[in-house]
């Protein structure tokens, strides 16, 4: 069915504060082919379709050429952070390191960073895609009286774990590079503070702010991400180069404080 029509669209997306090249993909519309059909196949919605093409409904016609997915190039400019574009863009830090295979949120002036505006739009079923009914069993009083209970329990041992410890495998990162920008991902500036206490985080595990006790380094923050740092995985930063590689690698306990 993707069958592409060899062109792409280009313009320079015209900003103070933005720059970057913009390319469109096509795709002619073939015989029995839906709106629907191809927000499926490209993983998009039909509203973003409809969007980018100026569509006022969801009919569509052989031979039409739709575009069909957004790509923005940013060259990186002096001052930029992936805090900021992430924001500039309506996208997440995660995905720009995502699509960009970044280990970390420091960037490189001059670079390029690629970009898809509409992915943030994906993370859920194509509009128009029929759900399945589901149905609820009906609760008896006891079994509502259990499941408060158990409810009850739960929400305690929750407010119980709040300051809880766990072991993790550290490493070390530091802003001391040429063209490093030194700004982590909840926008703190470590080149302003070479001796800030600053761990990069998976903030499924540990949200972005949360205060924490790391063993063998201190107090510190989680103000930072990194494309490594998955799950049980943490990154200190310290003020050099040196510092970040006699660290290495070390089992540590954590423990969140707030």
């Amino acid at each position: 069915m993707k069958k592409m029509v060899m062109s792409f669209i280009t313009a320079t997306v015209v900003s103070a504060v933005i720059p970057a090249t913009l390319h469109a993909q096509e795709y002619e519309v073939e015989s029995g082919d839906s709106l629907w059909q191809i927000a499926r196949d490209y993983e998009t919605t039909i509203s973003s379709l409809r969007e980018l093409n100026d569509l006022d409904s969801d009919i569509i016609h052989p031979g039409q050429v739709i575009q069909v997915e957004e790509t923005i190039y940013h060259k990186i400019e002096r001052g930029d952070t992936l805090y900021a574009l992430a924001k500039d863009y309506e996208v997440t830090v995660l995905d720009l390191m995502d699509w960009n295979k970044l280990e970390s949120d420091l960037i490189i002036t001059g670079n390029e960073l690629v970009i898809y505006p509409n992915a943030s739009e994906v993370d859920y079923d194509p509009e128009g895609e029929p759900a399945q009914p589901a149905s609820a069993p009906v609760d008896t009083p006891n079994e509502v009286e259990q499941t408060e209970a158990e409810s009850s329990n739960t929400n305690e041992s929750t407010g119980q774990s709040d300051q809880k410890t766990m072991t993790m495998s550290a490493t070390a990162y530091t802003a001391e590079c040429d063209g490093c920008t030194g700004i982590t991902a909840t926008g703190l500036n470590l080149n302003e503070d070479r001796n800030m206490k600053v761990i990069a985080v998976d903030p499924s595990v540990i949200p972005l702010g949360t205060r924490v006790h790391v063993e063998g380094y201190g107090e510190a923050v989680a103000g930072d991400v990194g494309g490594a740092i998955k799950g049980n995985k943490i990154d200190i930063h310290v003020p050099t180069r040196d510092e970040a590689i006699n660290w290495g690698v070390r089992e540590v306990t954590v423990t969140i404080l707030e």
